[in-house]
């Protein structure tokens, strides 16, 4: 975890007074992410075209940025690709009338909520609408960011007895928000279900953990997904 503590984040006065073992902290991260206009000025520089385009851009999406991730962003140049990935855009407020409320069918694919069986052997099962970041590239947004929120466990219950009930099944991908978010213990506890079922070959979990807040990469979670693998 030394490499990924290298960022010379102290360099920035907005994080100088952060501690190492805050700054590792993964949780600390998620409690300290980026969300407003005050913080993100302290971290880039936003002219006042810009700070106007992002006024209007929060009244209807949000912005969350871990600190690690901001740390890494060019101060000055606007078209810094991971600046680009986590500073809301005027674009985003732009409106087409093939615009779709939900762009990837999910909900007519979605048997039971939280679940999306569009192909055969496989399905997409949401386990959370909470992310360390909102990505402005993202493609769930209709569900992730209006409110940071965990799936309740009895969706989650029915979830599994979907998955259980269908043998065809055989490939599981964790998805959100991102399920990284999760507590390990909660995350086990799916994972301890889904391995329960002999049908289920392959687990897998889509997360930007490792990029935007690489802290959340312990030992223990290692130690507790290769139980799983």
């Amino acid at each position: 975890m030394e490499k990924l503590a290298g960022v010379d984040y102290k360099s920035i006065p907005f994080f100088k007074d952060i501690k190492k073992d805050q700054w590792t902290d993964w949780k600390w991260q998620l409690k300290n992410t980026i969300k407003s206009i005050d913080e993100i000025k302290k971290i880039i520089k936003i002219n006042k075209k810009k700070e106007d385009d992002l006024k209007k851009c929060l009244t209807k999406f949000r912005m969350s940025i871990t600190p690690y991730y901001a740390s890494l962003m060019k101060t000055d140049y606007k078209r810094c690709v991971i600046r680009l990935q986590a500073v809301p855009k005027i674009d985003e407020l732009c409106d087409n009338k093939y615009d779709l409320t939900d762009p990837l069918h999910e909900d007519s694919d979605s048997p039971v909520p939280g679940l999306t069986h569009r192909y055969p052997d496989r399905v997409l099962f949401i386990v959370t609408h909470i992310c360390s970041m909102y990505c402005r590239h993202c493609t769930r947004r209709r569900v992730v960011g209006a409110e940071d929120e965990h799936i309740t466990e009895r969706h989650i219950g029915k979830c599994i007895s979907y998955i259980k009930e269908h043998k065809e099944i055989r490939d599981v991908l964790l998805s959100g928000g991102d399920p990284l978010t999760l507590s390990n213990n909660r995350l086990e506890q799916i994972l301890i279900e889904l391995r329960k079922i002999d049908h289920v070959e392959i687990i897998r979990i889509g997360s930007r953990m490792p990029v935007v807040l690489p802290f959340r990469i312990t030992d223990q979670l290692v130690k507790m997904l290769k139980k799983y693998h």
